[in-house]
């Protein structure tokens, strides 16, 4: 006869209290702290169920227009708070930090140029009185008639003069009355003047008088022969109703070509001599402009 002995581990009451007490959260007293908090769980039937009524065309008949389509509460509810969220970061971003930053470093910098332009100003005033910013404006010493002569003439002038106003002709002409001249001096002074300041077409038989290293011209290539070095690529005559002058296109400026006859606008042109006459050569940083070409219609 056989038995079957089985045997156990036999633990006091002792040892199993003093088991519970290590996995039981006791506090400092050494009292077990029991949480009273109850904790839900959803069902897995439950949410199954959640999301067929979420995603059923029937489940959004009857809910606003501004529910997300598809989406549980919970999940509504994150995705509007996190688009508050990015809507007050961007506000607050463009509010304090980029706009704000943006127009004060504007004003900032037009203040000190303000400031600069004013202390300019008055050391150029030192040679002509007339750049004093504290200075009143010369018509204003003026008696009507010539203020209305001058008005006059400074209306006909910016008919003439490209790229400058009948005020600052006026004003202009103004200083020159004020200054002793009078009006026929004034008017072919500041004419002369404003003719050949930087960026206006300077009449070719003004070139002489024009004190810059670079000026535009206007005309017509009436003439072109055979160039005398490899580094030229066309040479030739240029001229307008006040006057001609050598014109020179070097290879290395890789100008356009010129065909003779043709009128051309040459904005950035270096003025040189030759043989103790005034020339212009096309450079790199020139501009070469064909006012006629394409005109198909004449």
């Amino acid at each position: 006869m056989s038995s079957k002995n089985v045997t156990s581990e036999v633990v006091s009451v002792d040892e199993q209290a003093f088991e519970k007490a290590d996995e039981a959260v006791v506090d400092e007293d050494g009292f077990e702290v029991v949480d009273e908090t109850p904790e839900f769980q959803a069902t897995v039937q439950m949410e199954v169920q959640a999301k067929v009524d979420a995603n059923h065309p029937d489940g959004m008949v009857d809910t606003s227009e501004e529910r997300i389509y598809g989406a549980t509460l919970e999940q509504e509810e994150r995705i509007r708070a996190r688009e508050a969220e990015l809507e007050r970061i961007s506000a607050r971003a463009e509010m304090g930090m980029q706009d704000g930053r943006e127009n004060r470093t504007r004003d900032i910098v037009a203040k000190q140029s303000a400031e600069r332009r004013v202390e300019f100003q008055k050391r150029a005033a030192s040679v002509n009185p007339w750049a004093d910013p504290d200075r009143d404006d010369p018509r204003a010493e003026l008696t009507q008639e010539q203020l209305a002569a001058v008005n006059k003439q400074s209306m006909r002038l910016a008919e003439k003069l490209d790229g400058w106003s009948r005020a600052a002709i006026g004003r202009r002409m103004g200083e020159a009355v004020v200054d002793g001249k009078d009006l026929m001096s004034a008017v072919v002074g500041v004419f002369e003047e404003l003719q050949t300041a930087p960026g206006q077409v300077v009449p070719i038989g003004m070139l002489e008088g024009v004190n810059r290293k670079e000026v535009s011209i206007e005309g017509t290539v009436t003439q072109l022969w055979e160039p005398s070095s490899s580094a030229i690529s066309q040479v030739g005559l240029i001229e307008d109703e006040s006057g001609r002058t050598k014109l020179t296109s070097w290879v290395a400026s890789d100008q356009p070509w010129i065909e003779e006859g043709e009128r051309v606008r040459i904005h950035g042109a270096a003025k040189n001599w030759y043989n103790g006459r005034v020339s212009v050569a096309l450079t790199g940083w020139s501009t070469v402009m064909f006012p006629e070409r394409g005109r198909w219609w004449e």
